[in-house]
This record gives structure tokens, sequence and C-alpha cells, in this order.
């Protein structure tokens, strides 16, 4: 049953909040002087809604609604205007409240002694076939707070170094460096009619490209109101040090960490410190892909964000906005990002979030989307029932060489887990799950048939290409996801996996799947080796968090250069933040053994440390493991509120 909150919220239509965000969110994204808004079909929110309520009084009592929008209030008939205290009077009361928004999001927020916005309202936009339980989030429980703003928290950094230096272009100028991220605004302190030129930049390279840094705001005052942009540098042409003075004010939605990691090993230690400091910059009010370029809700990035959020904030409400406001309204016609493992990648999310809460729900509530989406991928499967990408679907997979001729094996591995997941999720709500119980014994069986090669003991990529092309990621995938058999995934690892002649991964977005397939296997030896070597060696060249793309044999400038653009690597993405799932869950063995973590294990491998004091959340608990002197012992206790 939906969660009974005891104090007045902003309410609105299911999943309005997130599409609206997610709308705003996906049109963010800025690039040397001009927006780009997201190059995919975003659904809007409803703009007229009806909330309802009932309820019987045994006294008088008084109430005042407040909207974001326009309308009235409706008690037994009479109408009142928003903002003025109702009166009502003992017995049966029927309250409806109606609220339209052109341009914004219709939002209800009634305070009073016995009457308040909560769980107990619905709402229809007209068309539905019954009202749906008002949706609601723990963000917005003051009415100060508008449901149609971010709740940011601020915090102030001053720069940690300020020098002299001369940009690419060679003009002279102040590099300022603030020893961190930034994810806000900046507050110049200048001289009275001084203008000047802000060039921003992850990298203090980018920030000294006059040209190509993507950030560059040009007649600064004292005065002016800068966007909100990401960066860690600064360079101002033409003004020489301490001549100007620079505050940043970084910007967050405050949702807490309630993990920590200490050991004998420093380096380890700073990684899984950046990774958590990566993740934080990634989440806001969902999960990002990065904060500088794209800014954008991308699905493929917030699927590994809700597997890595357990074991550093364990927040499940930032999944359920993420995965609301990916998904959209009934009647999808294309997939999330235009990408079809992206749609996959989506419903296995829905799952993730039932095993990290138990919330069936919620599981009821998203299932008619889900259902929906995975409608769309059956109508899209021809020979032997497998998936196919349409022409104006993109088959991502990973940057890498990947041949995608016809039926692509890894989309077809997805898609058994998202028939699998199906399945699951109508088992939950008391459905029949038949036809994707079928489906998925059907691929199954159909991939190892047209995509097992005996000759390469691995996955190919294509059967219709003839080529018999080995790639890691197909292979990567049927062993995450429990699709190849035991036999099966020995030979991957002999033949793929710690096959040097098999091209490796490249992206800590596909690191991630290899180095949880090597955990599964047991390959601990040489995960940890990975994760030193793979994530430290971004720490050596100076990041304060993880990059979108990292190749050791790189050097700058070149280190820097993504999609054929000199600074188009992202310097903080949010699969970059893969080594604190894989150290909690597989190093120090914390993962659960029924959904909602009602149970779970601890099963550190202790013969990585010497010493340990690591906090790991497990639901609304958090297990401490200490080990020292060869002694490991735990504690679990209640965060503080």
């Amino acid at each position: 049953m939906a969660k009974k909150i005891s104090h007045p919220c902003w309410i609105w239509y299911p999943g309005d909040m997130e599409i609206y965000h997610c709308m705003k969110q996906n049109f963010s994204r800025e690039e040397r002087g001009y927006d780009w808004p997201a190059y995919w079909h975003m659904d809007d929110w409803n703009k007229s809604v009806l909330f309802s309520r009932e309820t019987e009084l045994e006294e008088e009592t008084t109430f005042t609604a407040y909207a974001s929008g326009v309308g009235y209030v409706e008690i037994n008939g009479k109408k009142y205007p928003f903002g003025k205290e109702i009166r009502c009077h003992p017995g049966i009361v029927h309250i409806t409240a109606l609220v339209g928004n052109m341009s914004g999001l219709p939002a209800l927020y009634v305070e009073g002694r016995k009457i308040w916005s909560d769980t107990d309202w619905t709402v229809t936009n007209y068309l539905d076939e019954q009202p749906l339980k008002a949706g609601w989030s723990p963000l917005y429980k003051s009415r100060s707070i508008s449901p149609e703003q971010i709740p940011y928290r601020e915090r102030e950094y001053h720069p940690a170094e300020e020098r002299e230096a001369v940009s690419v272009q060679g003009n002279a100028g102040t590099l300022f460096d603030f020893g961190r991220l930034i994810n806000g605004t900046v507050k110049p302190g200048l001289p009275p009619a001084k203008e000047v030129t802000l060039c921003y930049g992850e990298s203090d390279l980018e920030a000294l490209d006059e040209q190509w840094c993507y950030y560059k705001q040009t007649r600064v005052t004292e005065d002016s109101i800068l966007r909100r942009r990401a960066f860690r540098y600064i360079f101002i042409p033409d003004v020489h040090a301490g001549e100007v003075k620079l505050t940043a004010v970084h910007t967050y939605v405050d949702i807490p960490v309630r993990a920590s990691f200490h050991c004998d090993d420093e380096l380890l230690n700073r990684i899984f410190d950046v990774s958590v400091e990566t993740f934080r910059q990634c989440s806001g009010l969902f999960f990002l892909d990065g904060v500088k370029r794209d800014r954008w809700v991308w699905s493929g990035d917030a699927y590994q964000s809700y597997v890595v959020n357990p074991y550093i904030f364990f927040d499940p409400e930032i999944n359920k906005r993420t995965l609301l406001g990916l998904r959209g309204n009934l009647g999808i016609r294309q997939h999330l990002n235009t990408i079809l493992d992206y749609s996959l990648l989506w419903i296995l999310g829905v799952e993730h979030q039932y095993l990290m809460t138990g919330d069936t729900e919620f599981v009821r509530e998203i299932f008619p989307k889900a259902e929906d989406l995975i409608k769309l991928c059956l109508s899209q499967t021809g020979e032997y029932g497998f998936i196919v990408g349409r022409r104006q679907d993109w088959t991502f997979i990973d940057w890498a060489d990947i041949d995608k001729t016809g039926p692509v094996a890894a989309e077809q591995v997805l898609f058994i887990k998202a028939c699998e997941t199906m399945s699951l999720l109508c088992r939950l709500i008391g459905g029949q799950d038949d036809i994707y119980r079928k489906k998925s014994c059907e691929l199954k069986e159909n991939l190892n048939r047209y995509f097992w090669s005996e000759e390469k003991g691995a996955y190919i990529d294509s059967y219709q290409s003839g080529k018999n092309h080995v790639t890691r990621h197909a292979n990567i995938f049927a062993v995450v996801f429990d699709v190849a058999s035991k036999e099966q995934q020995q030979s991957i690892v002999r033949n793929v996996l710690l096959n040097a002649d098999i091209p490796q991964i490249t992206t800590p977005y596909f690191k991630f799947f290899e180095l949880d397939a090597l955990c599964r296997l047991g390959f601990l030896d040489e995960v940890m080796e990975r994760i030193r070597s793979y994530w430290g060696g971004m720490l050596e060249r100076g990041s304060v968090t993880f990059w979108e793309e990292f190749d050791p044999g790189q050097n700058a400038p070149e280190q820097y250069a993504m999609y054929g653009d000199p600074f188009g690597k992202s310097l903080c993405h949010a699969w970059g933040a893969s080594p604190a799932y894989l150290l909690g869950k597989y190093f120090l063995g914390v993962r659960p053994t029924s959904p909602g973590y009602q149970t779970y294990e601890i099963k550190p491998v202790t013969r990585f440390f010497k010493e340990l004091d690591c906090q790991i959340p497990v639901g609304k608990e958090t297990v401490r493991i200490i080990l020292k002197d060869g002694e490991v012992t735990t504690e679990t206790f209640y965060p503080e509120d």
C-alpha cells in the first residue's frame, strides 16, 4: 500500500513532476555559446488535472489550499478560491481541486489540522478510467519550495590557487583553480565598470583554450547573472593575478552519502572517495550522465547508477524520479534516448528498484509503462524472435567496433533479461507471466543456436554477416545476466575475458559490466588489479572525478578529446563511479539475499586487506565492517536523521 505521510506536501498527477523536470534537464545543455536541447521525443506533462478527496468529519475544521497554477477548490458542490481559509462542517465532505497550468506543473498543497495534501488524494487528467493516487516526493514537503523548482543547496568555494598564465591563443591572463569540480555559478568580484571574459574548463588546458572551451562568457561585470555550469578551472584573459576575485557557488541536491571505505591501501581509499564524489556530482533530481557536457538523463548511464546507488546513498527516491522521468507517458513510439538497448536497460532498472526496496506498490504503479515499453520491443522482433533496431533506432551497446549486421547478440541477451524481468513484475502484481517466460526461453534457445560459436568458444556479434566477429560485450552480458550456462561461462573466461587478442574495453561504462562479470566468476585478483591500474591511472593524471573514457596510452592534450572534439570528453561521468559498487559488493561482501534487504549477507574477502573500517547501507540500517589484527567484527546501526 502507498506510504502514509503525516504532513502536508505538494501533490501532482503521478509521473508529471518527473516528466516536467526531466524535460527541463534535457533542455539545459549548452555548448560554445548556443543551447542544445536533447534530440529525441520528450513527453509532455498534463496541463489540467482534478484532485479529489473524501473524508468524514466529526467536528468543524478549516484548511487552506494553494496551487501551482490556477483553478479552485470545490466542497460539496460549492467553489472556493485558492489561498483562502475554507471552513468544513461535520459529516461527509467531498473535496475536489481543479488545477491548470499552461507553462508549468499543476500541483496542489493543502494545509489544515484535519485535512491536508497527502497520499489519500487521487487525481485524474479526465482521460483515466479510474482516478490515480496522487504523486508526491519527500523533496517537496514545504509550501515554500515550489515543485517547479529544484531544491538546491549551496556551498561557496574560493580558488585553491590562482596564477598568471597564457592562453592557447597567446593572451596573458589569470588561471583560477578551485581544486575540485564545481557544478554551479560564479560570483565575480570586479572593479567598477570592469568587464572580463570567463573561460571555463574541467581541465586547465580547456580553460586556457579561448576558442574550444565549452563554456565562455564575455562582457561579464560585477552584476552579471551567470548560468549554472560545471568546471574546475576559469581563465580570465587580460587580467593580472589579484586584480579579480572569484567565488564559486556549488549547487547540489542534498542526498546524504551513507558509505565510507578506509583500508590500509591509500590508493583504494582515494579511488573509493573519488567514486563517491563522481557519483554525487552526477546525482541531482535525476541520475545524469555527466555534469559538464550533456547534462542529459540517459537510460544506460542511469541503469548503472541504480546499481551503484545502494552502495553509496541507498536513496530509492532518486531511482524513482529517474525511472519515471525517463519513461514518460503511455503510448510510447520511440526508444528511450532513441537507443534500443537503453529501453531494455530501463526495464531492468525497475527490477533493481524492487530488489533494493521490496516496494511492490511502485511496481504496480509503473507496470503499465513497463508493459507498454516491452510491447514496443516485441513489435520489433523478426527472424527467430530476435529484436532488431528500426532505421530510426540507435543500437549502441558501447563505443566499440561491434558487428551490428542484423540482430546483434548483445541486444538479444538484454532482451532475454528484460523478458525475465517482465515475468517477475507480472508475478509481483498478481498477473500472468506466461508470454514473457516463454519468450525468454525461446530467445535463449535461439541465442545459443545462432550466436554461440563452438569454434570461438564464445558468442559472436552477428550471425548474418558471416564474419564470426567476437567482442567482449555480448559475452560479458551473458555472464552478468545469467544467460550463459556454467560451461559457456568458463569458455567465455578463457576465450574472451582473459584473452588479450580480443579488443579491450576502453570506457568505464563497459568496464563496469566486465569487472562485474569477472567478480561473479571469482576473478577478484584480476578485478582488484584493474581497479588499481585503470581508476588509479586517472588519479595519476590529477583527476578529481572519474572520466567518461580513459586510455592509459594517451596523454594531454589528446586524453581530453572525444567525439572529434578536443575537449569533448566528460571528466565527471556517472559510470566512472563503479569501484564503489565493486568494492562494496564483492570485496566487502555486502549484498541482499531477499528483496528490500530484509535479509542480507556480509562476507568480506579479508586476504586483500590488513585493516578495514567501512560502512555500507543495508536498507534503513548501516553496517560497519572492521578488520583489525586478522579479526573481523561487524555492527549495524540506524543513521541519524
